[in-house]
């Protein structure tokens, strides 16, 4: 499966975005879905994952995410979104989508097997 990521850019502190994640080249509803991010320099860190069905999300134990960021999917699309609400200088990073053939993500990267090329977001303080 490819992936697509999108929706990155420039934005105030307090403000918003909505990242999006396209996938072609298999069925997208057999896969979980995560969104990572990473730092030049850093190692690459989980945000937050959905299962196939949706149902299932779990979001990285950090109050820097929870309660900000929301993770959804549109199967019918064969898009993941990730809504980031309320950013930070401190969420500046490369946001990058993954998938994993599982019904179920998780927070280990080595765990999916399929990777977009990462947006960037940048949040200026």
């Amino acid at each position: 499966v490819q992936l697509q990521a999108s929706g990155g850019g420039l934005v105030q502190a307090g403000g918003s975005l909505r990242l999006s994640c396209a996938a072609s080249g298999g069925i997208f509803s057999r896969f979980s879905m995560g969104w990572f991010r990473q730092v030049p320099g850093m190692e690459r860190e989980f945000v937050a994952w959905i299962g196939w069905s949706g149902v299932n999300r779990f979001y990285a134990d950090s109050d820097s995410v929870k309660g900000r960021f929301t993770i959804s999917r549109d199967n019918a699309k064969d898009t993941v979104f990730l809504q980031m609400t309320s950013l930070k200088p401190e969420d500046t990073a490369i946001y990058y989508c993954a998938a994993r053939r599982a019904y179920s993500g998780t927070t280990y990267s080595g765990d999916y097997g399929y990777w977009g090329q990462g947006t960037l977001v940048t949040v200026s303080s």
